[in-house]
């Protein structure tokens, strides 16, 4: 208790002594704050500066070696007609092969060799197709898990019935049916069909509908697919580089027809979004099962027969020779092939996935079946069947391919302005393909370094930097023509994109839509006209810092996260530039900085917005 008493009157008199101070001080407190408090200490503003474009012609850019490739007629409303037609190696999946079981050379003494299953094999071709895959888009999703992508479900509900069959698309995703066929129901799970014909049901074994990409005019026209041999050799490595540098080609280089033989394929086609269901052959040897019954699934693409008689002359009949016996002789040998589209009415272009494509060969051959004896009495001759895959290119870009561009004439205007590379444009043509770009100079020409100084030495923060681009909706004279859905702005001397990665918001990097949303750059459509806004923040903070201005150059772009450069010829010289505008067909016509006074409000300018102490 004398402890308590002893602690109690010193805390007591040091409380006091707080409370005296506080309320003395209370007054001074007030009149030191009383200028923070009545000024504001920071303020936020807008400064608009001056932006100068130049369009600029591409006369040609390089082709091969591309990630996609270009098939068919697109009739673009302001640049006219293109038509894309490819030219490909075809490789062997490997050198020197054995068709059947037994070499060539064994084949051959198959009269004097003592091995019973060494016999003439009469390897036959059976039939040999085609396959490019359309390119499929990576931002589908299935977000209730039904089975059916959202782009084909009528209500994002697990239990919703899409095709009216009397099951929930979640029941036929159990059961393994098609959620988007009401012919095809099993709903005890008993493996039989419900609808008449009462016939087995396999689970998953139908076509499931995948939407496409790229698909660019009339989807439901339909179209010749004409494949030639190609008798132009595309060389792997530059003769003028001592072969030490890969061969360019270019989107101008003719192959048709002065480098184009036989037609193995002429076909007429249609698109269709879902996967191609080929039927398995039967294995005799499982009597329980009709493997026919079951099927390969492939991704949505062209798949034509092509000739027979061309593979059995040129590929089979040649087994051991020195034509097949490494890939490099093979490639001189065969040379390739030579595709184009032609459309039955409507223009149609796909775009096409090579890497993904390639020609099987299916033959048959004889073979000896000993029954497991060594007695030979009783060994019988089989037919058996085989395939041979060919590939075209790589999908590390190994192999040669090329997309020839064959361009209408651009209108007068078009022309006129893309042949003025150092005019201040009125108006911006940007186009893929072998198309158009600009060239784009932040602040005056004259005191660009004044500016940037002023900046810096006001210390601002830059909060926002932004361009906006309005598309001129009088170039074309339909409203819902295709526009791109992105554009690119990148540094033109050394072609590397001007956004942040590190500082970047990329939710779906595997799809184009879904990386570098900070950055911008997508089409919106608003009630005063289309526009892409393109934020620059974190590169006007650089230059800022770094007191330099390169150009930059913009284009269209289906995927801004391609940002590999090839070379290109531009106003007759010879440059590197991104590759991802050469993969699309599309254009489109921008104001530019040079506007006339009633298109003031959509005159392209840089905006910054920041913040500065006062």
């Amino acid at each position: 208790m004398k402890l308590l008493n002893r602690l109690q009157f010193p805390a007591l008199v040091g409380t006091m002594f707080i409370l005296i101070v506080l309320s003395s001080c209370e007054e001074d407190l007030t009149t030191i704050g009383g200028d923070v408090v009545g000024e504001t200490p920071f303020t936020t503003d807008k400064e608009v500066y001056d932006v100068f474009a130049y369009n600029n012609n591409i006369n040609a850019v390089q082709t091969n070696k591309l990630s996609v490739y270009q098939l068919g007629v697109f009739n673009d409303p302001i640049y006219g007609k293109t038509e894309a037609q490819i030219t490909s190696q075809i490789q062997l999946s490997t050198e020197n092969p054995t068709f059947g079981i037994n070499t060539q050379e064994d084949e051959d003494s198959a009269d004097t060799n003592t091995t019973v299953t060494v016999i003439e094999e009469n390897e036959t071709i059976k039939e040999v197709y085609l396959y490019i895959p359309y390119l499929t888009k990576t931002s589908s999703e299935d977000t209730d898990g039904d089975g059916v992508i959202d782009a084909y479900d009528k209500v994002i509900d697990a239990d919703n019935d899409n095709d009216n069959d009397g099951r929930t698309n979640n029941e036929e995703r159990t059961a393994g049916t098609d959620p988007l066929d009401p012919s095809s129901v099993d709903a005890d799970l008993d493996g039989i069909n419900d609808i008449e014909p009462k016939e087995e049901i396999i689970a998953n074994n139908f076509a499931v509908r995948v939407e496409l990409d790229s698909i660019y005019g009339d989807r439901e026209a339909s179209f010749n697919v004409i494949v030639k041999r190609s008798t132009f050799f595309l060389r792997d490595f530059d003769a003028d580089t001592n072969f030490t540098e890969a061969e360019e080609y270019y989107s101008t280089q003719e192959f048709s027809p002065a480098f184009t033989g036989e037609e193995l394929a002429n076909e007429e086609e249609t698109v269709s979004d879902y996967q191609i269901l080929i039927p398995q052959d039967d294995d005799t040897s499982t009597a329980d099962v009709d493997e026919s019954k079951q099927n390969t699934k492939l991704a949505p693409g062209i798949r034509i027969p092509l000739d027979n008689a061309f593979f059995q002359d040129n590929i089979l009949n040649k087994e051991g020779s020195t034509e097949l016996i490494s890939q490099a002789n093979f490639k001189e040998y065969i040379r390739g092939l030579h595709i184009s589209l032609t459309s039955n009415g409507n223009d149609i272009m796909p775009l096409l996935n090579l890497a993904q494509g390639n020609i099987t060969m299916t033959y048959t051959y004889n073979s000896v079946n000993t029954n497991s004896t060594t007695d030979t009495s009783d060994d019988e001759i089989e037919v058996k069947e085989k395939d041979f895959v060919f590939s075209f290119v790589g999908t590390d870009f190994s192999g040669n391919a090329v997309n020839t561009f064959i361009n209408e004439n651009y209108p007068v205007e078009v022309l006129d302005a893309l042949n003025a590379p150092e005019q201040d444009a009125e108006k911006i043509y940007l186009k893929g393909g072998a198309g158009a770009y600009a060239k784009i100079k932040l602040f005056n020409e004259e005191n660009t370094t004044e500016l940037i100084k002023e900046i810096k030495e006001n210390n601002w923060i830059i909060n926002e930097a932004k361009l906006v681009f309005y598309t001129d909706e009088n170039a074309s004279s339909n409203s819902s023509d295709i526009k791109p859905p992105r554009l690119y702005l990148f540094n033109t001397e050394d072609n590397t994109p001007i956004y942040n990665p590190l500082t970047e918001n990329s939710p779906n990097p595997n799809s184009p839509f879904g990386k570098n949303l900070n950055f911008d750059g997508f089409l919106e459509e608003t009630t005063s006209g289309d526009k892409y806004t393109v934020r620059v923040t974190d590169y006007i903070n650089s230059i800022v810092n770094d007191e330099v201005n390169p150009t930059l150059g913009l284009m269209i772009s289906p995927d801004i996260g391609i940002i590999r450069a090839l070379n290109t010829q531009v106003n007759g010289e010879e440059i590197e530039l991104p590759i991802a505008p050469t993969i699309s067909p599309l254009g489109t016509v921008l104001y530019g900085s040079n506007v006339s006074s009633e298109n003031i409000g959509k005159k392209l300018q840089l905006e910054i917005f920041y913040t500065k102490t006062n």
